[in-house]
Formats: C-alpha cells, sequence, structure tokens
C-alpha cells in the first residue's frame, strides 16, 4: 500500500467513527464565571436614649396645672352662671334731682370758695340684692377740668326695690380762682353752665344672707345748669348719667 492510499484509509475511517458525521461541528466559546463572594452582614449596634427624667417631670407638672385652672375656672364659671339666674343681679341707677350752691366767691388772694349741696337719688331695683355702701366714698363736681368742691356719700344699708334720697354737701377751694370766676360769669350769660359729677363709691353686696366681698361703683353725670348764683335753687336743663361696676 502506497502512502497515498493508506492516508485516504484512515480519513475514511476518521469519519466513520465520528458521531456526527457529515455535519461542521461549531464550536463554543466557554468563559468561566466566578459566583460572587458572599454578602456579609454589617451589624450596626443601635442604642436606645432614654428622654431626661427632669423633663418628664416638667411636663406632667405644667399638664397638672394647666388641668386644674381649666377646672377652677369651670367651677367658678358655673357657680357664677347659676348665682346669676338665681339672683338676676341689676346695676343701680342714680340721678342727680337738685342742685344748690350755698357759697361761691372769690377771695382777695384770687383763691375760689364753693360749696354745693346736691340731693341724689339711688334707686336699688334688685328683687334679692342688698347694698351696703361702705366709708371712703368720693363726689365731686368738676367745671371743664377743674374740681370745684367735693364730699363724700353717707354710709347706710339699701334694701331691696328700694329707692333712697341724699343730700349730700360738697365744699371746695381752688387757687387763681380770679380766671376761673371770670369764665363762669361769661357762661352764665348764655344760661348753660357744663358741669360733671363724678362718683366713686365702695359697696357691698348682699345676695340673700350672704355678704360677699368690696367692689366699687363708678359713675359720671354730664350736667347742664343755667346759673351759678348762690343761695339760689339751680335749674338742671339736661342730666346724662352713666354708671358701671369695678371689681
Amino acid at each position: 500500500m502506497t502512502p497515498n492510499s493508506l492516508a485516504s484509509e484512515l480519513d475514511r475511517l476518521k469519519k466513520i467513527d465520528s458521531p456526527l458525521m457529515g455535519y461542521p461541528q461549531k464550536l463554543h466559546r466557554v468563559v468561566d464565571v466566578e459566583k460572587p463572594p458572599p454578602f456579609k452582614h454589617r451589624t450596626i449596634p443601635v442604642t436606645h436614649s432614654k428622654p431626661p427624667k427632669k423633663r418628664n417631670c416638667c411636663c406632667k407638672f405644667m399638664c397638672c396645672t394647666i388641668l386644674l385652672l381649666v377646672l377652677v375656672l369651670a367651677i367658678i364659671g358655673t357657680t357664677a352662671g347659676v348665682l346669676y339666674l338665681l339672683f338676676q343681679p341689676k346695676l343701680p341707677k342714680y340721678s342727680v334731682d337738685q342742685l344748690k350752691i350755698s357759697d361761691l366767691r372769690l377771695n382777695s388772694d384770687t383763691s375760689l370758695d364753693a360749696q354745693f349741696d346736691v340731693k341724689i337719688a339711688a334707686n336699688n331695683p334688685n328683687e334679692k340684692i342688698g347694698i351696703y355702701y361702705e366709708k371712703q366714698s368720693h363726689i365731686s363736681v368738676w367745671y371743664s377740668s377743674t374740681k370745684l368742691c367735693q364730699g363724700s356719700l353717707p354710709v347706710f344699708y339699701q334694701g331691696h326695690q328700694n329707692m333712697t334720697k341724699l343730700n349730700v354737701g360738697l365744699t371746695g377751694h381752688t387757687q387763681y380762682g380770679s380766671t376761673l370766676m371770670g369764665t363762669l360769669q361769661e357762661q352764665q350769660q348764655t344760661g348753660r353752665i357744663p358741669l360733671e359729677l363724678k362718683v366713686d363709691v365702695p359697696v357691698r353686696i348682699k345676695l340673700g344672707k350672704w355678704k360677699v366681698r368690696k367692689v366699687r361703683i363708678m359713675g359720671r353725670c354730664s350736667l347742664m345748669v343755667d346759673s351759678l348764683s348762690a343761695n339760689n335753687v339751680i335749674n338742671i336743663k339736661t342730666s346724662n348719667c352713666s354708671f358701671r361696676l369695678k371689681l
């Protein structure tokens, strides 16, 4: 056998032994993929901070204080509402019935002396409330911004639904009265002299059998009179009074 025939025979035998005889074979590239390293969980330490006890105590104290105040206000409001419905309080009414000038003269030192007599009507319209008029009351008569005279109301008790007439004497001494006297005389010629009566009276209220704390009755009366002649009853042309209760 020649060398060429021997090589041909070997090639024939290789084709017979191949399982994919007659088909072209494809080659695939194999790539080795390394597995990633296992993930390690990192442990982070957790610290739990405790709130300071002092702050908690302050918060509890504030909450208790506010709750106590709300409770006290609720009790006071409820009590006041019950008393109002039970007694139905009304503010007393006052009016100036008469004004008389006993003395109004200019002295040699240009000072001015004045003496007024005022008749005041005090009306208590309440059915279940009495009024105690206390000491240290003040009543005064003013012309413009100058106080002419002053005095005080008597101390007395006024019962339920009572009308009381009060005669109050007022006296005053004013420095530099010459200018004031001249202005009053000019006003007297017009027949319209504005005066103001101011009242400040401390009173105690009697609710049934209970005598409550002292309060003050504050008032003003704007008067328009026709004359300021001494020893004469003055004609009050207009009178406008307003009063309020000061706790």
